[in-house]
């Protein structure tokens, strides 16, 4: 990339971050919230300590597993609605792993950790059969397995894994301490959990950019036909990117389970998988801008805490102000595209 490609870039990304601050400036008027005091508050909230901090790590792992794994299905023109319901299924085969077990140590740990990859894996797969041999589009399959996984979870919670005399939203029963994935120091984010968020970025990367597989997935993303025609086996490969990527977002269900709550939630997910497709718009599906992205929204997540506390405003709001970022830059880069489609024409 020269150096002015470079700044024009750089200039558009600037452009909309302006007008995303407009946009926010326009949704918190009419709730009386001092738009900039709003924004101070939230990255305070995410950032005014070493503590919170901590927390912002931890939400910033399953939500950078599950977006560096939509890269994969993305590369061949697909999009994997269904990582929420691939998240909830892979925290129900982790704590279903564990729960044969009292207590334990890094075997049963690293059993409940590939555990929680093939449930993801598996409810992804159901997603891709339905695209490759029933040609049900990925976007209405997945979300309608997102459904089925929150249901199965209910009924997991409040039926045969019911904590003992009590069926509450509370979850499962809790994890022994020596099931619990070890922090980092003082702070409540697990090293191991950081560890397997790098290992996937790296993973994903070499995969995707330095391997021949994933060479042919950009083929067959690009013409499907074609990847026919020359034998790349398209309707292959389209599983294994679904199955690749629902493993990530189980083993995101896995640390939610094993490193934050420590036992099975009917809101286990915590949205990871949905906010995991707004970052990957927002990263135009680049993946060096993935973690980055994922670590302003992990940001915004935790200071939402402090809006009512402080503003007496709704948490919701942070989740306003992450759309209206998708939707500044989904603008930008339409009205970049119409000036060059006009500029072409002229």
């Amino acid at each position: 990339m020269n150096r002015e490609s470079l700044l024009a870039q750089t200039g558009w990304f600037l452009a909309a971050l302006a007008l995303a601050l407009l946009l926010t400036v326009i949704v918190c008027l009419p709730l009386g919230a001092p738009p900039l005091e709003t924004i101070y508050v939230l990255f305070k909230g995410g950032l005014g300590s070493l503590s919170k901090f901590g927390r912002v790590l931890a939400g910033w792992v399953p939500l950078t597993l599950c977006a560096v794994g939509l890269l994969i299905p993305f590369t061949a023109r697909l999009w994997n609605i269904g990582v929420e319901g691939q998240v909830i299924m892979g925290a129900i085969f982790c704590t279903a792993a564990l729960r044969p077990f009292d207590d334990g140590g890094a075997l049963h740990i690293g059993l409940a950790l590939c555990a929680a990859m093939v449930g993801g894996a598996f409810w992804a797969l159901l997603s891709g059969l339905l695209r490759v041999f029933g040609r049900v589009h990925e976007i209405f399959s997945g979300l309608g397995l997102n459904f089925v996984a929150l249901g199965v979870t209910l009924w997991l919670i409040f039926g045969p894994w019911k904590r003992p005399g009590v069926a509450s939203m509370s979850g499962t029963e809790p994890l022994d301490i020596s099931l619990w994935l070890p922090r980092l120091g003082a702070l409540s984010v697990s090293w191991v959990g950081l560890v397997l968020a790098f290992a996937a970025i790296l993973a994903v990367y070499v995969l995707l950019h330095r391997s021949r597989w994933g060479l042919k997935m950009r083929a067959v993303g690009e013409n499907p036909k074609a990847a026919t025609l020359f034998a790349l086996g398209p309707r292959r490969r389209l599983l294994q990117a679904f199955m690749l990527c629902g493993a990530l977002a189980g083993l995101a269900g896995a640390t939610q389970v094993l490193g934050v709550y420590h036992r099975l939630l009917p809101s286990i997910s915590s949205s990871y998988g949905y906010t995991a497709l707004m970052v990957g718009m927002m990263a135009s599906f680049r993946l060096p801008l993935v973690p980055f992205i994922c670590l302003f929204f992990a940001v915004l997540n935790v200071g939402s805490i402090q809006l009512p506390l402080q503003m007496g405003l709704d948490s919701s709001l942070s989740g306003v102000i992450q759309g209206v970022m998708v939707l500044s830059l989904f603008i930008i880069q339409g009205l970049r595209l119409w000036l060059k489609q006009r500029k072409g024409a002229d």
